[in-house]
């Protein structure tokens, strides 16, 4: 471990400056559009614009980074990623922020997959599980830590852009001062979508859900937090405590996964958000830290809720096509994340702030209903199972940047490759020592 945090710590420190900053701005965006009674499907599209901009980095990325290199790729987009958050505090022009939106999630998703790409590429096949649970750690890490600098600072004036910004700055530093400048040029996953589409669409349409339930709680759980009267410290606190449950599920979540059934699983994790986020859209007098509590319930739900749809689809498909199934996922997911928050920020705004939480509920009965198949499923693929992975329910971190830069998994595939192609050659050794059915004619 120590080894590992030599190796790797200057990518972990600029991952954690990042997310403390995009953080921070996410929620500092809701909340100060919230207190200028700005609509909730203004909100909500501003959110939806930055989770369009992580989509479409994806593929901007690769042709950057292929064009001009890791660092200076990093550079570029931390430069431009800055100069936006500034951009904020010059002009309240609503379709303006939009637009800055869109561009601070594209230069994010080339950060994220300059990280990533590292990561892969310098990581020894031993260590992988180290290396990237240390990195989701920094990830939740500077998610949370940005809720806490929102709790301190108390207030939702220009000196928390000026924050974010600085934290954007701040980490070029350990990126510029690294030596490791070995990472590959990357290749885009290919995309089978008419494929998924015949063989797992239900799996595809629960994963749409997913994706809508959490872009618009990343977009919204601020404006529902003010809705109840909470301060900006309390509404901090309430968006820090939901987003570590987060990280928190994921290890009791990894060990059920590895050990019982995953579709009962995720029915019965579909039902706990369902039933969690209940009483918070239908109770409007609840204590603070009642309502901590039961978020922190509905959070834990809600996050576990994409690793395992991940898990059982890699279960229903040939080793093969997991790349492109990865790639696939998250393109569902993002629609959704594009989704959820316009619609929500748009029923919010005449019927209040329960309202998230009733769009919650719907969402956890919709994944249960389509989870729960009655019918005979197709037949588990057990060549290569894939065992539970750690990772946020956020198109704003790890999952896409690996389906658009799937170091990991074409080695996986490239073993998988050359392990059939020796079987192959095994069974046709063998049919040539075996007797002729004619031979002894």
């Amino acid at each position: 471990m120590k080894k590992v945090l030599n190796t790797f710590l200057p990518l972990y420190t600029t991952t954690l400056l990042m997310l403390l900053g995009s953080g921070l701005l996410t929620t500092y965006i809701s909340l100060r559009l919230a207190h200028e009674e700005v609509s909730g499907s203004l909100i909500g599209a501003i959110t939806a614009a930055n989770y369009l901009g992580l989509v479409i980095g994806g593929k901007v990325g690769h042709n950057l980074i292929a064009r001009v290199g890791h660092i200076r790729a990093y550079v570029a987009c931390a430069g431009i990623i800055t100069a936006s958050v500034v951009g904020h505090g010059l002009s309240d022009y609503i379709p303006l922020w939009i637009l800055l939106r869109l561009i601070i999630g594209l230069c994010m998703m080339c950060q994220y997959m300059v990280l990533e790409s590292w990561l892969n590429d310098q990581a020894e096949s031993s260590q992988r599980g180290a290396i990237f649970g240390l990195y989701m750690v920094a990830t939740y890490l500077g998610l949370c830590g940005g809720q806490a600098i929102l709790i301190m600072a108390a207030g939702t004036g220009a000196a928390m852009l000026l924050i974010v910004a600085l934290c954007f700055a701040l980490c070029l530093v350990p990126i510029a001062l690294t030596t490791r400048t070995t990472a590959h040029p990357m290749s885009p996953a290919p995309m089978e979508l008419g494929y998924f589409f015949r063989a797992i669409p239900k799996l595809l349409a629960a994963t749409l859900v997913m994706g809508m339930a959490a872009g618009a709680f990343y977009g919204l759980a601020p404006v529902y937090a003010l809705s109840k009267g909470l301060s900006t410290q309390q509404t901090g606190l309430f968006m820090g405590v939901t987003i570590f449950a987060g990280m928190v599920s994921q290890f009791p979540l990894s060990w059920l996964s590895d050990r019982y059934d995953r579709q009962h699983l995720l029915f019965f994790t579909a039902l706990l958000f369902a039933v969690a986020s209940l009483p918070l859209a239908v109770l409007s007098n609840l204590d603070f830290h009642w309502m901590l509590g039961v978020a922190f319930i509905s959070s834990m739900a809600m996050f576990s809720l994409y690793p395992l749809g991940v898990a059982i689809a890699n279960d229903r498909v040939d080793p093969e096509r997991r790349v492109s199934l990865t790639a696939c996922l998250l393109m569902a997911f993002g629609v959704g994340a594009c989704v959820g928050p316009l619609l929500t920020g748009a029923i919010m705004q005449p019927f209040g702030g329960n309202i998230l939480y009733l769009f919650f509920t719907l969402c956890g009965v919709i994944i249960g209903g389509i989870t729960w198949i009655r019918k005979r499923q197709p037949e588990i693929i057990v060549d290569a199972p894939l065992p539970h992975v750690v990772m946020p329910d956020s198109l704003t971190s790890s999952p896409l940047a690996v389906a658009l830069n799937p170091g990991l998994d074409e080695e996986a595939i490239q073993e998988v490759m050359v392990d059939t192609s020796e079987e192959d050659a095994s069974d046709v050794a063998e049919d040539t020592n075996a007797p002729h059915p004619h031979a002894s004619r």
